[in-house]
């Protein structure tokens, strides 16, 4: 069976890759800072902020492609339970480094998968990460090799290549760290094929 990926993240793609799990990348193009703002303003907090971006981009997808299983997916940082964004410069990168520097913080990465435009399965995993006590000068030479672009699309810190040495410790599944609580999904997909 072959899932659809509503999302352009190579990373969820290359878990998918790595688990056998077949798929096909339709991006949802969903506006996620206004779905942000809608929900920060009606008083969401930071877990159902990425339940219902997962949910929309998985639906949204699922609209125009009936009968296929499409998985949405959304990861977001709380730090004591407000939102963290994603950084729109190098300046914002280094605000919110110093923001989590020394401090526990979750990592909430929610899965949906839907069916003819209807959510037919949810997933929510939150991790806890502790970040070390670095000097800004630590964090500038940490910033200094991440890429612009990569530091803008995929958020502060890559778990998977330099930002692991950022960390005093991780609690959790290092897959929904970096995206996808894949266990959970094989399990869903298994059940389904059933």
């Amino acid at each position: 069976m072959k899932i659809i990926l509503a999302s352009k993240s190579g990373v969820r793609k290359k878990i998918l890759d790595d688990n056998k799990i077949a798929c096909e990348v339709i991006p949802s193009n969903v506006d996620e800072d206004e779905v942000k703002n809608s929900l920060i303003s009606e008083g969401a907090d930071p877990l159902l902020i990425s339940k219902n971006l997962a949910e929309i981009k998985s639906i949204k997808v699922s609209n125009k492609n009936p009968d296929r299983l499409v998985l949405g997916a959304d990861s977001v940082i709380s730090l004591d339970n407000k939102l963290i964004n994603k950084p729109k410069t190098r300046e914002e990168a280094l605000t919110i480094l110093k923001k989590l520097n020394n401090s526990k913080h979750n990592l909430i990465s929610s899965v949906t998968i839907s069916k003819n435009g209807a959510m037919i399965w949810n997933h929510t995993d939150i991790s806890e990460l502790k970040m070390k006590n670095l000097s800004e000068k630590e964090i500038l030479n940490y910033l200094s090799k991440i890429e612009t672009k990569t530091l803008l699309s995929y958020g502060v810190y890559q778990i998977e290549a330099e930002g692991l040495h950022l960390f005093e410790y991780i609690k959790g599944d290092i897959n929904s760290i970096m995206g996808l609580p894949v266990k959970n999904i094989i399990n869903y997909i298994n059940q389904f094929e059933k």
